[in-house]
């Protein structure tokens, strides 16, 4: 479970961005998971507790936007979401895409009182 690390290398990063910011409260931290990307968000959201215990976003609430897999097949150019036809076209069944979303990790916003 990389989950963890990647909460505590968060935790990193929006400290540095805390103190350049003079920042004293966050309410929540809201982060972008693509649904094709390796990370998984509920374990993220198990992660979460621990990696900010004892720090300024101790009392931060986690949001995360899931954003869906979306491809574009080569073949029509029809666009379709991958993750339910596995891949397959549902325009023309050809397996040949490319990926347009859902493969981001992105710190999207911090939520400040």
């Amino acid at each position: 479970m990389h989950e963890l690390s990647i909460c505590y290398t968060i935790v990193e990063t929006l400290q540095e961005v805390v103190k350049e910011n003079e920042i004293e409260e966050v309410e929540a931290i809201v982060l972008e998971i693509g649904e094709l990307s390796s990370i998984v968000p509920k374990y993220m959201e198990n992660c979460f507790p621990c990696a900010v215990d004892g720090t300024l976003f101790e009392k931060s609430k986690l949001t995360i936007e899931v954003v869906e897999g979306i491809g574009r097949c080569k073949r029509c150019g029809y666009s379709y979401r991958l993750l339910p036809v596995e891949g397959y076209c549902p325009n023309c069944d050809v397996k040949d895409f490319d990926v347009i979303s859902g493969e981001e990790f992105i710190i999207k916003e911090l939520i400040c009182f």
